[in-house]
Order: C-alpha cells, then sequence, then structure tokens
C-alpha cells in the first residue's frame, strides 16, 4: 500500500517560556502526521503535549523551527484553506447559554448573520450522534463536567474540520462516553478527517488509534516502528511505572504492577 502523504510536518520546533533560563518546554521536535489518520500523542503531565498542540493550532507563535501543514508554513500562511478544529482542556463561561446556542456557535464561520436552515440541521444531527437531545435547552452551565466536554466536542465538530485536534478528549466522561467519542473520532478519520489526539490512558489509545508518538524529554519520540517490548520499556521509563504487558483483541495494553507490601 502506498504510503500517505505528510500532512502535518515539524522541523526543529523548540519552545521556551521563560526565554531568560532558555528552559526548554518542546526541544528540536521533528515528527509528521499522516492525513486522514488517528494519530495519539501520550505522555507525563507536563512533558510538552499541550503546548505543542497550542503551536499547531495557531495560538502559541514564538517557538524555533518550521511547522508545515499541507505543504504550506504555519508561520507564513494566514488564512489557510485548511480549517482546523481544537479542543483544550479547559473552557469556563459564566453566561447560562442553553447547550443548542453553545454548539451553534461553531458554525459561526459559515454564516455571515445568521444561522442558516443548514447549520440548525448540523446541530441537530451531532446532538443525536451522541444521543445528547435531553440536553439541547438546558443551560450549559447548569452542566456536568462530562457533559461539558460533550458539548464542546460537538461545538468543535460541527465545525466539519479537515484537521481534528483534541486535547485528553475524554477527560470528565466516563466509560461509556469515552467509548463513544473514540468511535467518534475514528469514524472521522476513517472518512478523511486528520486527527491529533492527546490522551493519558495508553490502553484506550491502543485500542483506538492508528499512529503512536510519546513525549519524552522534550521530543516526540515516532514508537510506529518499534516492537511491543521495546514499547514497555519506554512506557515503563516515561511513567516511572513497573507494567505488565497483555494482549486485547490484538490490541497490545500495559497495566500497572500491583506491588503490595506484605507484614
Amino acid at each position: 500500500m502506498e504510503r500517505l502523504k505528510d500532512f502535518i510536518r515539524l522541523q526543529k520546533v523548540s519552545f521556551a517560556y521563560d526565554k531568560n533560563n532558555k528552559q526548554l518546554v518542546l526541544n528540536q521536535v521533528n515528527a509528521s502526521f499522516e492525513k486522514g489518520k488517528l494519530s495519539i500523542i501520550l505522555g507525563r503531565n507536563g512533558s510538552g503535549k499541550s503546548t505543542m498542540f497550542t503551536i499547531l493550532a495557531g495560538l502559541e507563535k514564538k517557538y524555533e523551527g518550521e511547522i508545515y501543514i499541507d505543504g504550506l508554513s504555519r508561520k507564513e500562511t494566514k488564512t489557510p484553506s485548511i480549517r482546523l478544529g481544537f479542543l483544550n482542556q479547559f473552557h469556563q463561561t459564566t453566561f447560562p447559554f442553553t447547550v443548542r446556542e453553545v454548539i451553534l456557535t461553531g458554525r459561526a464561520s459559515f454564516s455571515s448573520f445568521k444561522p442558516s436552515t443548514e447549520d440548525q440541521r448540523e446541530v441537530e444531527a451531532i446532538i443525536a450522534r451522541f444521543d445528547l437531545s435531553h440536553l439541547i435547552d438546558k443551560p450549559y452551565t447548569a452542566l456536568s463536567g462530562g457533559e461539558r466536554q460533550l458539548v464542546l466536542l460537538c461545538r468543535v465538530l460541527v465545525q466539519k474540520p479537515d484537521i481534528l485536534m483534541l486535547d485528553e478528549p475524554t477527560n470528565h466522561l466516563d466509560l461509556h462516553y469515552q467509548v463513544a467519542v473514540l468511535q467518534c473520532i475514528k469514524q472521522l478519520a476513517n472518512e478523511g478527517t486528520t486527527v491529533l489526539c492527546v490522551m493519558h490512558d495508553p490502553n484506550l489509545a491502543f485500542m483506538y488509534g492508528e499512529r503512536f508518538y510519546v513525549m519524552q524529554n522534550n521530543k516526540l519520540v515516532d514508537i510506529q516502528a518499534l516492537s511491543s517490548n521495546e514499547v514497555h520499556s519506554l512506557l515503563e521509563e516515561t511513567y516511572q511505572l513497573p507494567l505488565h504487558l497483555l494482549d486485547n483483541q490484538g490490541k497490545r495494553m500495559f497495566m500497572p504492577l500491583i506491588q503490595y507490601n506484605h507484614v
């Protein structure tokens, strides 16, 4: 099978919040992400995953190195034709917009003045996809953390992005909705959307992902070509935990080894 063209490419990307002491969050990161694939980035808290996402999304511009999206420089392209949807970890609002209104704001770029019939149809469709019709007229501020996460994901999905970037999309969700979200983004990748997803849980990642990366020592390690034993060692080193390698329906899983203190 012919290898898909690299759709997103990072070349020697470095970034530091404190330019005085040069404490790097990203250090000469080289990576590429394929078009129409679900790529998952794993790593510890504070390892630089979210920072890399804010840079890719264009929210942080003070970085060194180059980023190319569909062959175009991220720094030089001001009005890219590629539609990018980004869901980060944190969102707060004090205004009691309804769920319908919050999701409808995701269609703002499609409407010059007011939402069209098509916009309303897209909102209804995504609400139905996640079985959230019972929440559609409820104030967003009255929702649980998990419900808010789902609503914000729906808000991104109605934009129909070419690139979908999700930073911990299963955060706050119970197992039912974790699976529903991952099945949905897997389907989007199958339909041609390029999906980049930061996750903490390597087991959910390996169940649904297609390409895998680990953020370690301020660099991004592509683990696609590594053996299961090599991935095992890398994850133990990354998470600083002894892990047990298991097989689940042909997918590798890594469970923490339970250590008891015997009296």
